[in-house]
């Protein structure tokens, strides 16, 4: 099996990065994430392509937005689009749009949850939304405003940000860099469902910033657009 130095520090380990994709969270101190962030000298090109093509796509994908517009509006009453605080680099929290896919005032009742498979509080065009992941499509306003990347972690919500923070070790690492509308642990990880899935996709995360570069988001956005064909992936 190949191996890796890591952190500098003589020791020789597997190579698990190499085979699935991910860090583990136990090796997540020997390296200095603030650092390879900072010297990671396709960010800022990243960051100008991101806006460039978000304001391409809005033009282009407008009358195709009003499409989807029109479904969630005949198929269940309220609000078009859905607006929901999120926290993004460095902690930042910035409200993200996205197509509603739920009932109205879904967590009236519950509180902020964890959306769960076969949730019966989404919509029948909710459903194909999430499946194909055109729910997210809106959040180029977000990357066009500066509060996103295409590509990165996911952006979550300050309650759960909190919570994870508390159980998972290293999780506020993942805020070093903008979210994405998709990322690495978006299309290999599992739903959140628990500490369990979190821990699992911060891994990812962490492979990602370890390994940040342009042809890393060129094969996330290509894994992206299957999982969008395939309908597999989202709940």
């Amino acid at each position: 099996m190949k191996r890796v130095l890591i952190g500098g520090l003589g020791r020789l380990w597997p190579s698990f990065e190499e085979h699935r994709g991910q860090i583990k969270l136990t090796l997540a101190d020997l390296l200095n994430y603030e650092q390879m962030v900072r010297d990671n000298s396709y960010l800022p090109l990243k960051y100008a392509l991101d806006r460039v093509v978000a304001g391409i796509l809005l033009v282009l994908l407008a009358p195709f937005f009003g499409l989807l517009a029109l479904l969630i509006y005949l198929d269940s009453p309220g609000p078009v689009f859905y607006w929901q605080k999120r926290v993004g680099k460095d902690g930042q929290v910035f409200r993200l749009c996205k197509f509603r896919t739920m009932v109205p005032d879904a967590e009236k009742t519950t509180g902020a949850v964890l959306a769960q498979k076969n949730d019966p509080r989404v919509t029948r065009v909710g459903r194909i939304l999430r499946r194909t992941r055109l729910d997210e499509l809106p959040q180029l306003l977000n990357v066009l405003r500066g509060e996103m990347s295409l590509v990165g972690p996911r952006p979550e919500r300050p309650e759960f940000v909190e919570r994870w923070k508390k159980l998972i070790p290293y999780y506020e690492i993942r805020l070093l860099v903008k979210p994405g509308i998709t990322g690495w642990a978006q299309v290999r990880g599992r739903y959140d469902e628990g500490p369990e899935t979190v821990w699992e996709k911060l891994e990812y995360d962490l492979y990602y910033l370890r390994n940040l570069s342009l042809s890393l988001d060129f094969e996330i956005l290509g894994r992206t657009f299957l999982v969008m064909l395939l309908g597999k992936g989202a709940h």
